[in-house]
């Protein structure tokens, strides 16, 4: 998939729209994870020194097309301001003719920021009109959002139906390293896939089937293969639909799946509940299963450490709680101990856990899209993605 990047255009004087991804957590009013906006400082740092007039722009939750007060972005600008150490202007909108006299009065190497983009319901509905209205703004786009890249938004789809369209070296890279670890990966590729339910990751699994050699299952998930293998799957509730699908992926001809030999169990879903370790064939009817056990742990360590490329979506436990953290933990020690292998962290959850360790540096690409890199691992067309111009 090789997108027209921003990488050596001219820009110089030119005014270039930035979609970027700055949809950032925030406890009472306050940035809690700021690693979105420094993933775009790339971008916007080459569009400054290119003497490029830059306007960026974004969502922020879920206002559903109203102007929802706490969902402004002047928390943002403030912070993206700090980063670049220039003034970001406040572009106001994002509709109306705000945006277009702040805009047409930016000096080259100057930012402004749009006002949350889905305050106006054209942004989801990828309506025309808000569509010609972003794309007159500036000369060019660029896209940089690859956690929203599986919208097919105003802002991520619609607007390069009007102007030169460009990907960012966020997305770039996004865009490369899942990519080659997929389709372009040399020697042996481990996928670990890890979540609450088999369905939600069903279609990640049959993909990666195709394209990986081995799969290491955890979380809750494991439950339904346990079940297909009629084996008890604890209390967890396992619909058919779960069971069939977990049967067809371990009678599937594609990648080698490995299940939890041991998994630690608890009688209810609870920081404070009782952790106990039990064999694969003895999970208790009454409990639930909320983490692999230690000898899966160093199991899955051993295999991660034999292989030249790893990708890794879902915790293998309810990492949010110490007790039941310790196979999310020893996977990503584990991860980041394999140096000889090109590593892919795709997800949120995922993301937060190598985080939480320290161990970003130590993986090769932290993917910043949780849905878009889920749907990518899945095998779909993400809309933002697609919409870019191709490369020559």
């Amino acid at each position: 998939m090789n997108k027209r990047s921003i990488r050596g255009v001219n820009v110089q004087g030119k005014t270039a729209l930035v979609r970027v991804d700055f949809n950032v957590p925030t406890r009472d009013g306050v940035i809690s994870d700021d690693s979105r906006i420094r993933a775009a400082l790339p971008t916007l740092s080459l569009l400054k020194e290119g003497g490029a007039k830059i306007v960026v722009c974004s969502h922020f939750g879920r206002p559903k097309g109203q102007i929802v007060e706490e969902m402004r972005l002047s928390v943002v600008r403030e912070r993206l301001s700090e980063f670049l150490g220039v003034p970001v202007l406040d572009a106001g909108g994002p509709n109306g003719d705000e945006p277009t006299q702040i805009c047409s009065q930016l000096d080259a190497g100057e930012f402004a920021l749009l006002e949350n983009l889905r305050f106006d319901p054209g942004e989801e509905s990828n309506d025309v009109d808000f569509s010609k209205h972003l794309a007159s703004l500036a000369d060019l786009y660029v896209n940089d959002a690859f956690g929203a890249a599986h919208r097919a938004h105003a802002s991520t789809a619609g607007v390069v139906d009007h102007l030169p369209a460009y990907s960012g070296l966020l997305m770039e890279r996004e865009i490369e390293m899942l990519g080659s670890s997929l389709d372009g990966s040399q020697g042996a590729t481990v996928a670990i896939v890890g979540g609450a339910k088999v369905a939600d990751k069903i279609q990640v699994l049959r993909h990666l089937a195709e394209k990986v050699d081995t799969i290491l299952v955890g979380g809750g998930m494991v439950a339904a293969f346990y079940v297909a293998q009629g084996k008890s799957g604890g209390a967890a509730e396992v619909t058919t639909e779960d069971a069939e699908a977990a049967k067809s992926l371990l009678d599937s001809r594609g990648a080698y799946v490995v299940l939890p030999a041991d998994v630690v169990t608890a009688p209810e879903f609870s920081e404070s509940s009782t952790a106990s370790i039990v064999d694969s064939s003895d999970v208790p009817q009454n409990e639930l299963i909320l983490d692999i056990g230690p000898r899966t742990a160093t199991e899955y360590a051993r295999i991660i450490s034999l292989v030249n490329t790893i990708i890794w979506n879902g915790p293998m436990g309810v990492f949010e709680w110490p007790e039941f953290a310790k196979g999310s933990v020893a996977v990503a020690n584990a991860v980041a101990a394999n140096k000889k292998a090109t590593s892919v962290i795709g997800g949120g959850s995922t993301a937060e856990i190598v985080g939480s360790l320290d161990l970003v540096d130590q993986i090769t690409h932290v993917s910043t899209g949780g849905g878009a890199s889920l749907e990518f691992l899945e095998g779909k067309v993400l809309p933002g993605v697609a919409a870019l111009d191709d490369a020559e």
